[in-house]
């Protein structure tokens, strides 16, 4: 069974840098593609990044320039490396393998 548990939300301010992380459990991680979601008070579920088992990238348009997610395959382990940061960033975050989604850690950006 697949299990994601993420870690590395908190409280940060404008400007400012966070890294997540999402470890994995059960079902083939290096081959899979995995995400970032993230949903704020009053809003839908949207994307912020993927990426291919082979390290292929794609990022929601909020996340481009800012944000990089990467994988180290040998730890099952998926990262979200979180730069400039924004108020509007303010969000829970998921992790996302497939049809399976982490509990979400809570991103708050503010002064």
């Amino acid at each position: 069974q697949v299990q994601l548990v993420e870690s590395g939300g908190g409280l940060a301010q404008p400007g400012g840098s966070l890294r997540l992380s999402c470890q994995a459990s059960g079902g083939f991680f290096s081959i899979s593609v995995m995400g970032w979601y993230r949903q704020a008070p009053g809003k839908q579920r949207e994307m912020v990044a993927t990426i291919s088992g082979g390290g292929l990238t794609n990022y929601g348009d909020s996340a481009k320039g800012r944000f990089i997610i990467s994988r180290d395959n040998a730890k099952n382990t998926v990262y979200l490396q979180m730069n400039s940061l924004k108020p509007e960033d303010t969000a829970v975050y998921y992790c996302n393998k497939g049809t399976f989604w982490g509990l979400g850690t809570l991103v708050s950006v503010s002064s």
